[in-house]
């Protein structure tokens, strides 16, 4: 069976270990990656803090993008060679939501081998858990087909990665969740990578006041190169109040990019009269969000959750790159740093620290 270098979480709240482990090869509709690259996403932080369930030991990372190796029976959209973005929203389909034209909220996607067939990923005796059919901390993935899509070849890998899901998220929120009006105001709380990216779904959709919001005033010189025309510092003013006032009472769209029970309450706050609250990031599952109903209803606001951008990513992720590649959509300025897999711990902790906007495992 051939072996990988992956980065391994054997316990949560502890460091991964950098391990060789076995991979099996392609079964029937699965398809063999060699990774070019793989994003770091909060996520990722999340299932390792315990925020998000997943038991180890398994190999984290979901946002990438590499090359085929190898194809299993059956596969006949993919072929060796074929550069590929994967995707967490793998589909079935055939279900109610992939019929009616919402295959993200597919509930196959989650689903790995059946249950009569060997594990994808071993070490020794131990069964590797895979992380959303990815598994991307890794040199090499098996992934079901359906959880692909084959890109253009003149697109750079390492920036192809960071549509798998990050900016997948933060612009389809800003394209496809909700429809923003031109002229519209727009705040965006949090400008990591996902944040960023709604920021430039706004400035695309042709949003008039767009509103970076973040507590880490370093990120507002990238902010305003991709388009925002204001930044509200966090850490310095109260950004519920410094948000009504930029709008004159409100922002007609907020996008929390987070995922924390504060910056949601202050999402909700900041959103005007018959605006609309989208919750991009994603809070704990363990945690409630306490808000006041009659702000909802006094105010008729909207508070509406955003899953990976409501996208159909075959559809959605070759014409971000044709965005990238004709200058609409900037991915370079969004990439903080790119590293080797050996200092995937390093950058969770800058990721941890707010010092990192979208930092980028690129393979040799």
């Amino acid at each position: 069976m051939p072996t990988m270098q992956a980065a391994v979480m054997r316990a949560n709240n502890a460091p991964l270990e950098i391990e060789e482990v076995e991979i099996d090869d392609p079964g029937p509709g699965e398809v063999l990656l060699k990774t070019a690259a793989s994003g770091i996403c909060h996520s990722d932080l999340h299932v390792i803090e315990g925020g998000l369930p997943m038991p180890p030991p398994c190999i984290l990372g979901h946002e990438p993008a590499g090359v085929v190796e190898a194809v299993g029976e059956g596969v006949s959209e993919f072929a060796p060679g074929d550069h590929v973005i994967g995707c967490i929203t793998s589909w079935c389909g055939v279900c109610k939501f992939c019929t009616g034209g919402r295959p993200y909220l597919c509930p196959t996607q989650f689903a790995g081998r059946p249950l009569d067939a060997p594990p994808r990923i071993t070490s020794g005796d131990d069964t590797i858990m895979q992380f959303a059919n990815l598994s991307s901390f890794a040199e090499k993935m098996l992934c079901p087909e359906r959880s692909l899509v084959k890109i253009r070849d003149d697109m750079p890998l390492d920036r192809a990665s960071l549509i798998g899901c990050g900016v997948t998220t933060g612009l389809g929120a800003a394209l496809n969740t909700v429809n923003i009006p031109a002229g519209a105001s727009v705040a965006i709380i949090g400008c990591g990578g996902v944040g960023l990216a709604a920021l430039q779904g706004a400035r695309i959709t042709g949003a008039g006041k767009i509103i970076a919001v973040d507590a880490q005033s370093w990120k507002f010189d990238i902010a305003t190169k991709l388009g925002a025309t204001d930044c509200v510092d966090a850490s310095d003013v109260d950004p519920v109040a410094a948000v009504q006032e930029l709008t004159g009472g409100g922002a007609d769209f907020v996008f929390e990019c987070i995922g924390l029970v504060p910056t949601v309450q202050q999402a909700i706050g900041m959103t005007g009269r018959g605006g609309t609250t989208v919750l991009v990031g994603v809070v704990p599952v363990t945690e409630l969000v306490p808000i006041s109903a009659s702000d909802l209803t006094l105010q008729e606001k909207n508070v509406t959750g955003s899953y990976m951008g409501s996208n159909r990513f075959r559809f959605d992720m070759p014409k971000y790159i044709d965005f990238y590649l004709d200058g609409r959509l900037h991915l370079d300025e969004m990439i903080s740093s790119r590293i080797k897999l050996g200092e995937v711990n390093d950058a969770l902790d800058l990721m941890r620290k707010g010092e990192a906007a979208r930092q980028v495992i690129v393979f040799d």
